[in-house]
Order: structure tokens, then sequence, then C-alpha cells
């Protein structure tokens, strides 16, 4: 796993085709500490750290989320806007050699075993629901490194799909929040909490909210960071979905906490330090 790992931190600077120098996607990099810090952080984002929220079915949704980046699952029925990922996880975990519960391993064809939320609550406390809980606490590095492997291929698509006119711009924003534990972080966090934005169907009005579009929204500020500027353009795009948004409950409810998740995109004053500098 740590040799597996080793490689991946090592990725090599990756080129788009066609694109001019001024288009390098940036290698994200970090210490095996720095990854395990972005772990836990993004498990506290997404879980208060709390592990029966691993394998939770949140109000409003229509799938559950499971383990520290609370990665989508859809039932059979369900075909949402929003990008599925856990079983990208679970072939992750399959080809890193985690041996999966049983039951999950010969899920077929690996759709959500409840099928609407009221099912899932009455089968929360379930010895296969907790023994899933179990399983992704035990396993949470794993995640972590599926949670960075994800960010650095949406780098580069995200590069290739940004405007032309704008794509050198674009990969300088890259390179300086590359450069910073807490960027990559930034990074990190906000491709599995809010996704790349190419998808089609995660519009609202034609607006969407993922990386590409934060990084569109980052303005040249003097004296800001690239992290403080990314965190104010976040702030920017999530707003914007919230007002577009059909229902009340993003508004209303979850905006608020969406807010304060952008909050944590700061430097860590030492790995394990909640304290964080901006």
């Amino acid at each position: 796993m740590i040799k597996a790992l080793r490689c991946l931190l090592l990725i090599p600077l990756l080129w788009l085709a066609g694109c001019s120098p001024a288009a390098e996607v940036p290698a994200l990099r970090l210490s095996e500490d720095e990854l395990a810090w972005v772990g836990a952080q993004i498990f506290r984002n997404e879980c208060a750290s709390r592990p029966r929220c691993l394998v939770h079915w949140n109000e409003g949704e229509a799938f559950p989320s499971l383990g520290i980046g609370h990665f989508i699952w859809y039932p059979s029925a369900v075909d949402d806007r929003f990008v599925e990922s856990f079983p990208e996880l679970v072939a992750f975990m399959t080809e890193r050699g985690v041996t999966l519960p049983s039951w999950l391993a010969e899920l077929s064809p690996l759709d959500a075993p409840w099928p609407d939320r009221a099912s899932f609550l009455a089968q929360a406390d379930s010895p296969r629901v907790v023994g899933l809980r179990d399983f992704l606490l035990q396993h949470q590095g794993v995640q972590a490194e599926f949670i960075f492997a994800r960010a650095q291929t949406a780098l580069t698509r995200v590069l290739a799909a940004a405007p032309e006119s704008r794509r050198g711009e674009i990969a300088e924003q890259l390179a300086a929040l590359s450069a910073t534990p807490g960027g990559v972080y930034a990074l990190l966090d906000y491709v599995n909490f809010k996704g790349e934005g190419l998808a089609t169907g995660e519009r609202y009005q034609g607006q969407g909210w993922g990386l590409l579009q934060v990084l569109q929204q980052m303005t040249a500020t003097e004296g800001a960071t690239a992290l403080a500027r990314f965190r104010d353009a976040a702030a920017a795009v999530l707003t914007r979905r919230a007002e577009l948004a059909p229902r009340a409950i993003e508004r209303q409810r979850w905006l608020p906490g969406w807010l304060r998740r952008l909050q944590s995109y700061r430097e860590p004053a030492m790995l394990g330090d909640d304290n964080a500098q901006s």
C-alpha cells in the first residue's frame, strides 16, 4: 500500500495534447502525513468525524452517501444529475487489494441496496450497514488516495475543458494552488465536494458549480494568496448555485454549511493541528 501511495504521489507533470507550455497541468504532491491530514479534514467536513455518518442518507437527497468523502451511490431506479462515485471507490479499493465485505463484493449490478431513504433508515443499524461503516472507518487511507487520484485526473480534464483564451491563466491558478498543502487540500476537497464542473447535468439554468467554474471566477486581488482567492470564488459560485436552485433547501439549509466548509481552506499551522493559517 505504501509503495503504491509513493508512486501515486510522484505522478510526473502531465501535458495536454496540442496545448502550449502555459497549459501545463501541475502534479499534485503531498507527503504521507499531509495526505492523512487532508483525509481527516475531508472526513470532518463531510461527517464531523463521526463514524455513524460514514454510511448516511441526507434528507432531501435521492441517494445515500458513503465514506470519508460521502461518495454518492445510486439505487437502481435513480439517475440523478450528480456524478456517482462510490462504485469508482469500490473498483479503486479492489485494485489496491483491499478485501471488501463479502456482500459488497458479490453485489451485481453495483447499485445501492436500499431503494429509498425510508428503506435505508429502517436498516440503518442492521449488521450489514454497521459492518460497512466499520469497513470504511478502517480504510480511511485508501479513500484519501482515491480522492487524491481523482483530483489529479480532474485537473487534466478541467484544463482541457477551459476556454482556450483563459487556459493559460487557469493553469497558473492551478499551479499556485498546487504549490502548498492547503491549496492541494482545497483542490482535493472541492472536486470531491462539488465535482469538476464538466457534467452537463450539473447545471442550474445553464450555470455550473464545479472546479472549472470556481477557477473561472477567481480574480487577481493585490496581496491575496491563491488560496484566499479560491475561497472567495468558491463562495460566489456556490451562492449563485443556491440562488438558482429550484429547491429552497439549498438556500435555507445547505448554503450556510457550504460556506462554513470553504473557511477550512487554509494552510495548516502544522499537521494534526486544527488551527490554520490563510
